[in-house]
């Protein structure tokens, strides 16, 4: 594990030994908004900072930028709520679940979670999924995490940055349960670019790995993602959504980009 990931997960379990234990403390009255996927779809990723790329947030409302990602096609909203390197926020969350709440699309929340209760917290929240990262874990205690989201009714994107995450993951659907959550579209396999090291994009990895991953698992594509040729790459290799974030928040037109995007990911591979 990266340094940068030992950091993220540290500084998440700060925030989550903070959080109530008692489940009756929390509304789960919010809808959940299910995944309604074709052939390629991306989800649209609000974010005020990138370690990598610095500020990211011009002068747009939050809820103007979440609701030109949903008239732009968005399958789902994600949203970062990391506080130290990202500067998110839980409220974030909270802002973007109910401006679309009207459009029933659903948001997943994107963090370093290392606890059940931030899978609480998020589903009190208002989201509809969340981002779980395969290193942060060993296999029993990934498997209490997708437990606690399920549970919830929640999907799961869970992230791969090697070949030895994706075949923990890859270990998951071995059991039935698993591999019934992928065939509802409720855990999605996510490959992503970044070195943790460097924080640096390694292209070539999305094309490596895509040969590891399983044919009937939806699968993502994720960071470096910026141009229409990115997208024309990513379902090459075979994925069938792409998570896109930088490239979404520095567009001066992010519904319109956001189109043209999913017309060259729809298009033949």
């Amino acid at each position: 594990m990266s340094n940068f990931l030992q950091e993220m997960a540290k500084q998440s379990m700060v925030r989550a030994e903070a959080l109530p234990s008692n489940r009756d403390v929390y509304d789960f009255d919010k809808p959940v908004f299910e995944l309604e996927l074709s052939n390629f779809d991306i989800i649209a990723e609000y974010k005020a900072n990138s370690p990598a790329e610095g500020k990211l947030v011009a002068n747009i409302e939050m809820e103007e930028q979440i609701l030109a990602y949903a008239q732009g096609g968005a399958a789902a909203i994600s949203v970062l709520t990391e506080p130290t390197r990202f500067a998110g926020h839980i409220n974030d969350l909270r802002a973007a679940t109910t401006a679309v709440k009207h459009l029933s699309i659903p948001v997943m929340r994107k963090d370093f979670l290392v606890d059940p209760r931030q899978i609480t917290e998020s589903r009190n929240c208002g989201a509809s999924g969340v981002l779980l990262i395969t290193a942060l874990f060993e296999p029993a205690e990934l498997r209490y995490m997708l437990d606690c989201a399920f549970d919830h009714s929640l999907f799961v994107l869970l992230e791969s940055f090697s070949d030895e995450d994706l075949s923990q993951s890859k270990a998951l659907l071995m059991e039935d349960r698993y591999r019934n959550y992928a065939s509802k579209k409720k855990l999605l396999f996510g490959v992503n670019t970044r070195d943790l090291r460097t924080l640096k994009v390694n292209s070539e990895r999305l094309a490596k790995l895509s040969k590891e991953l399983p044919d009937h698992v939806p699968s993502v594509a994720e960071s470096g993602i910026n141009e229409i040729q990115d997208i024309v790459n990513a379902r090459k290799y075979g994925y069938s959504l792409a998570l896109i974030g930088t490239a979404l928040m520095r567009s001066s037109t992010p519904e319109i980009f956001l189109k043209e995007l999913l017309v060259a990911g729809r298009g033949k591979p």
